[in-house]
């Protein structure tokens, strides 16, 4: 990097903070901070929601798998969640605006007390939150990474660089900041993207290789093929089920692009906008990365600093800086996000329950807990970050694969089955049976089964035996054990029936129910 390339990436977190500062201004209450008051526009909501769902994992731990093993890190990472996101957008994204429209909640868990008990809506919320912590810190490790290749500045100089700026926008601001940010990013992005594309194709042709000739070279043997190595059909499988949950609202910050629109219709249009983005673009930025073996040698055994080596081989200064804004970018989209998310549960459900004072909170109170939560979750954040390649964690692709893919499907079972009729037996019971056999599943198969199989649990059993366990558990508890009390099935029709939903009242037991 020289000065044109540092101008330009200061110039952009300059630009971050300034709208975070403008955003201020918009948020008068929590509901504003966690859910833009439900004002934010249908196509806003669906390029935030996009651009959340990325980080610098991709030009990392993904960049890796396309430089491994090709096309694969598109069919089976944005493929299933385009398509994932496209079924949700009937399924899932207008019952998730219903919980603020109908329910006046500012959490995506707080309907959780009613729907199930107190000790359900604690446990999917303490454990969605420390998932939240380990997978946001290998999002701030990935972008510090990259920063490293480029400027030569250490892991934890990265991270704290990175998080320092994104506290700053999404504190002040709260999710208006994140949608208007997650919007300039989403322009860096475009640029940053088309420019490394025509800079790959142009190299190629000067190698006399070609546009679509370069599928034949032998060093991309094999490269064409769309399953492959330990992502089988059986991953594959997994992985969209996993992503139907996780990116309609499991993922707690993809709920709230959801609820911030006016009503169910807009989210309906906002999921699509995002599934037509993540079937589109993910091919433009992917395309470098296939290419890659023909360009570098990569350093890293695993291929993961191959697309920084190629950008800086390939693109002159400036464009080269656009790029390095383009990674920070979508680190930064997802973890300020993903600290908006947490701190509205923490705020929301957790606090109340935790201490009498926060069940007084005003209005100012409640925005200032709401701000200085944000703050504590990206410190803690930042610090597992610092422990992303030690032998716990292991390296950033086995975090965000392994952890967050094997882990979000029983925490996101019960929250988003329990919002559809179909699912009105599964009560409490199975809420929570389902949610710690998943957990157990989880640490049977990646520990000790794992530590006794030659060679290891493959892959694709270690993301997906959690996921099936308890999904089983969910629906067959719900029939073998029914707790479809009255209270839970008219919050049920209210989230599910179309109008102003006046006709399905809630009784008043439901907003009072015991644990």
């Amino acid at each position: 990097m020289n000065g044109l390339d540092w101008t330009v990436l200061i110039a952009y977190f300059g630009v971050m903070v300034a709208i975070g500062i403008w955003s201020h201004k918009r948020v008068d209450d929590v509901s504003d901070f966690f859910t833009a008051g439900g004002k934010m526009p249908w196509w806003l909501s669906g390029i935030s929601h996009h651009m959340s769902g990325y980080s610098a994992v991709m030009f990392t731990g993904y960049a890796g798998i396309a430089y491994t093993y090709g096309v694969t890190s598109f069919v089976t990472w944005s493929f299933p969640i385009a398509l994932g996101i496209a079924i949700g957008s009937k399924m899932f994204a207008p019952r998730v605006n219903r919980l603020r429209s109908r329910l006046h909640v500012a959490s995506p868990l707080e309907y959780l007390k009613n729907r199930y008990n107190l000790p359900t809506q604690q446990a999917l919320a303490w454990s969605g939150m420390l998932l939240k912590i380990v997978d946001v810190g290998a999002k701030w490790a990935a972008i510090a990474t990259l920063l490293s290749v480029f400027t030569g500045v250490s892991l934890n100089q990265g991270i704290l660089i990175t998080g320092a700026i994104t506290a700053v926008y999404c504190t002040i601001g709260g999710l208006w900041a994140d949608a208007l940010t997650e919007l300039g990013q989403f322009v860096i992005q475009l640029l940053a993207g088309l420019s490394m594309f025509v800079a790959v194709v142009i190299k190629l042709d000067d190698k006399n290789i070609g546009f679509l000739g370069a599928w034949d070279e032998p060093a991309l043997h094999g490269h064409g093929k769309p399953l492959v190595g330990p992502y089988g059909t059986v991953f594959l499988l997994a992985f969209l089920f996993i992503k139907l949950f996780e990116y309609n609202g499991g993922m707690l910050n993809q709920a709230q692009r959801y609820m911030a629109t006016a009503g169910p219709r807009e989210a309906t249009r906002s999921a699509r906008l995002s599934a037509a983005l993540w079937l589109v673009w993910p091919v433009i930025l992917f395309f470098p990365m296939w290419m890659s073996p023909l360009l570098v040698h990569a350093n890293k055994p695993d291929g993961s600093d191959s697309y920084a080596l190629m950008t800086e081989q390939l693109l002159p200064h400036g464009l080269l800086g656009l790029v390095i804004v383009g990674f920070f970018s979508h680190t930064m989209a997802m973890c300020s996000s993903d600290a908006n998310a947490i701190a509205a549960v923490f705020t929301r459900d957790v606090a109340p329950v935790l201490s009498a004072r926060a069940r007084a909170w005003n209005e100012r109170s409640g925005l200032i807990a709401a701000r200085v939560t944000t703050v504590v979750f990206l410190g803690l954040s930042m610090s597992v970050a610092t422990q992303v390649n030690s032998p716990t964690f292991k390296d950033i692709i086995t975090v965000v694969i392994k952890w967050v893919a094997g882990l979000m499907g029983p925490i996101a079972i019960p929250m988003m089955l329990g919002l559809l009729r179909p699912f009105r037996r599964s009560g409490p019971t199975a809420a929570l049976t389902s949610w710690a056999a998943g957990l157990l599943a989880f640490w049977l198969v990646n520990y000790p089964i794992n530590w006794n199989v030659d060679g290891g649990v493959p892959l694709q059993y270690q993301v997906s035996v959690p996921l099936v366990v308890s999904l089983v558990l969910y629906i067959l508890i719900g029939y073998l054990k029914p707790e479809d009390t009255p209270e839970r099935l008219a919050i049920i029709e209210r989230i599910n029936t179309d109008g102003d939903g006046a006709a399905v009242p809630v009784p008043a037991t439901a907003g009072t129910e015991p644990a």
